[in-house]
C-alpha cells in the first residue's frame, strides 16, 4: 500500500502552505482522484488518521471527490465515460480510447478557518 507515503507528501505539502501562509488553523482537506488513477480513496481515507497525527491537519475533515474515467474515441470521436462502458466506445464499439480523465491526484482545496 503506497497510499501513506503519498498522503504524508500531501499533508508536507499542505503544511507549507500553511506555513508561507501563516494559516494556523485547517478545518478541511479536499482531494481530487481519478478512478483510473493508482490512488484507492478507500486506502486515502484509511491511512489518513496516521498521516496527520501531530501536524496542522490533526483535526482536519478529508473530502475526496472521485472524477470520472472520461475518453474520447479515436473511431467516431465520442466522449464517454470508459469505466462505465468497459472500456469499449458506446457508439462503435471501438476500445481505443484517448484518455481525457481520471488519472488524477490533486489537492482541489484547503479550507481554513
Amino acid at each position: 500500500m503506497h497510499e501513506l507515503g503519498v498522503v504524508i507528501e500531501v499533508v508536507n505539502t499542505v503544511e507549507r502552505f500553511a506555513q508561507a501562509n501563516d494559516v494556523s488553523r485547517i478545518d478541511s482537506l479536499v482531494l481530487q482522484i481519478g478512478e483510473m488513477s493508482s490512488m484507492v480513496p478507500k486506502y486515502i481515507e484509511a491511512v489518513y488518521p496516521a498521516a496527520i497525527e501531530g501536524t496542522i491537519l490533526a483535526d482536519t475533515e478529508l473530502i475526496i471527490e472521485v472524477l470520472p474515467a472520461n475518453g474520447l474515441c479515436r473511431e467516431c470521436k465520442k466522449v464517454y465515460h470508459i469505466t462505465k462502458t468497459k472500456g469499449a466506445c458506446p457508439l462503435c464499439g471501438s476500445k481505443n480510447p484517448e484518455i481525457l480523465s481520471g488519472r488524477e491526484f490533486m489537492i482541489k482545496e484547503i479550507r481554513c478557518v
